[in-house]
């Protein structure tokens, strides 16, 4: 332990190597896990040489390109203290509204069945499980990639108690569950891959680094859309919600979609930003 290496030199240092105080914040909570105001009291104290170690090889990593939720290995989502990796996306601020959507239709019905169609990293599901009440709840998180319901799974066993009533199925879309849940699910919400194939906007350092599959639909963005569109019918209970985040110029297409297959009181709203972001689709009762 070095006794002149505190906290608050290693986070002006690491501000200035990174001209980026809040990230350099971040990286040395994470160095030193403390997060908040117990790393603001804990300042002066010194550092361990493992701390330190730990902190440089994540500037390096990311001074090196890698995104910083990545080099730091966890970030937050709403209530929600996430590990993250290359094996699923990082979290968007935009999807936190998703999740307050998704929430807010869950919390009207008990008992409630909810799903978290694509969880990736188990952002969304596992915010429900952190917000909704325990008793009378079911949330199924289901991924076609093994990786990333490895990754929800190791997010679960954090979440503690709160995750008692979270189940996992592995497959895509609404194959991973079993027939015996159909027209059961009173909100089923996902964060599907919507970005075109040839999207020009998407930044580099995403496609390099955030796995593919969880991005890219087609040559529109709107495969993945259109396969969940079209079992809503089947696994949604009468009056149940379906809420799924969009690409914000998708609107139009994703309205039409669900009046396609028969949904009812659509609506798309715009995220923080004023950009249309999520479609609401309710099954009509009776399947109408």
């Amino acid at each position: 332990m070095s006794e002149h290496l505190t906290w608050r030199q290693l986070w002006a240092d690491t501000a200035k190597v990174l001209d980026d105080r809040p990230a350099a914040r971040w990286l040395c909570e994470t160095a030193c896990g403390l997060d908040g105001d117990e790393f603001t009291a804990a300042l002066d104290e010194p550092a361990t040489e493992r701390m330190v170690k730990h902190l440089d090889e994540m500037v390096g990593r990311y001074r090196g390109g890698e995104p910083l939720a990545y080099a730091m290995g966890r970030w937050s989502f709403r209530r929600v203290e996430l590990m993250v990796d290359r094996r699923v996306l990082i979290p968007r601020p935009e999807t936190e509204l998703v999740a307050e959507v998704a929430i807010e239709f869950a919390r009207r019905v008990s008992p409630r069945r909810v799903a978290d169609l694509g969880t990736g990293s188990g952002a969304i599901g596992l915010a429900l499980a952190s917000e909704l009440p325990i008793d009378n709840t079911e949330i199924w998180l289901t991924d076609a990639s093994t990786d990333a319901l490895d990754v929800a799974r190791a997010n679960a066993a954090g979440l503690g108690r709160a995750a008692a009533n979270v189940r996992f199925a592995q497959g895509s879309w609404w194959d991973a569950l079993s027939s015996e849940l159909r027209g059961s699910f009173d909100v089923v919400v996902s964060n599907p891959p919507y970005i075109a194939v040839d999207d020009v906007e998407v930044a580099e350092s995403v496609r390099e680094w955030e796995p593919a599959s969880a991005l890219f639909a087609g040559d529109d963005g709107l495969d993945d859309v259109r396969s969940i569109m079209a079992g809503a019918r089947e696994w949604l209970k009468p009056s149940g919600w379906l809420v799924i985040e969009i690409g914000h110029r998708q609107g139009d297409a994703v309205l039409a979609l669900a009046r396609e297959h028969g949904l009812v009181d659509a609506e798309v709203r715009s995220d923080l930003a004023g950009r249309p972001r999520l479609l609401l689709a309710r099954l009509g009762v009776l399947g109408r």
